[in-house]
């Protein structure tokens, strides 16, 4: 039976190869339900949530990613963050009507750039810049790996027609030995390169594997949950009140009856009535 919403790693017995594969359901829907996102929208946030797991399995430590398509466009921005435990929030922002028919991130996004931020929670901030010279997400990030990393990376996205679910694959070379890891890459990116769509959103993560790779030994490792996750919350956003500052907050309190908070990731809004307010005006005022 088919598992969505869990990521699968796995590598070769004699290839200096690594893979991935993701295949999402639930967590997309929650990503996406709550917007009236046109469809090459939908897709494409797809698509980078499912890149954004997949980049998520490569990072050694724990931390956050963030992947995001800006440009002059009309849309503006699409962006998918994660971190370590393959907890995913995400959204888009656009100002022109959308035809159902564009399909290339330059109609899309106009003259833009792909950002991919990694923030580890001990250590630097990193952030890597490719322009969006080409049509497709898998191929931007592609660009991506061969500029920054230089390990040669393909990926391959499925997503069905009604958008109820998408998958991704990633093959990468290990950095050992690099013309074998070479070699060995061409010949996976053969086999991979067969896959079907309908595949890769159906079978189960093992029967694909071995459909694809019978002969070559793949080995997996336990999969990994990947969830939706806003992170907003009443306390949050009362902690967001409290930090405005006294002044601020009482200003607020005489300028208006309440305050309406919304969550663009969630869609999901709290009110603030003047007697919560004046609440935690008190608790600002409180001697520490």
């Amino acid at each position: 039976m088919q598992s969505f919403d869990q990521l699968s790693r796995y590598v070769f017995e004699d290839h200096h190869v690594r893979g991935e594969l993701v295949q999402l359901r639930e967590s997309y829907q929650q990503i996406i339900e709550n917007h009236d996102y046109p469809a090459p929208i939908k897709k494409v946030l797809g698509e980078l949530m499912a890149a954004t797991s997949l980049l998520t399995a490569t990072l050694k430590f724990e931390g956050e990613i963030t992947v995001q398509l800006q440009g002059n466009g009309p849309v503006k921005v699409a962006v998918i963050n994660a971190n370590h435990q393959q907890e995913l929030r995400g959204i888009a922002r656009y100002d022109q009507v959308i035809q159902d028919d564009i399909y290339s991130l330059q109609e899309l996004f106009g003259q833009g750039a792909l950002v991919i931020t990694v923030t580890p929670n001990q250590g630097e901030r990193y952030q890597g810049v490719v322009p969006l010279s080409e049509p497709t997400v898998a191929k931007c990030l592609e660009s991506y790996f061969q500029q920054s990393e230089q390990l040669k990376t393909r990926l391959w996205f499925a997503i069905d027609d009604e958008f109820k679910s998408v998958s991704g694959m990633l093959l990468q070379v290990l950095p050992v030995d690099k013309d074998k890891a070479v070699t060995d890459f061409d010949h996976l990116e053969i086999l991979t390169d067969t896959v079907k769509s309908e595949e890769m959103l159906q079978l189960p993560a093992e029967e694909l594997l071995i459909r694809l790779y019978h002969q070559e030994n793949p080995q997996m490792f336990a999969p990994q949950p990947v969830r939706f996750v806003c992170g907003c919350s009443k306390e949050r956003c009362e902690s967001a009140l409290i930090s405005l500052g006294a002044e601020e907050l009482e200003h607020i309190i005489d300028e208006q009856e309440q305050v309406d908070m919304h969550c663009e990731y969630c869609n999901s809004s709290y009110r603030f009535e003047k007697e919560a307010l004046e609440s935690l005006l008190q608790q600002l005022r409180q001697p520490n």
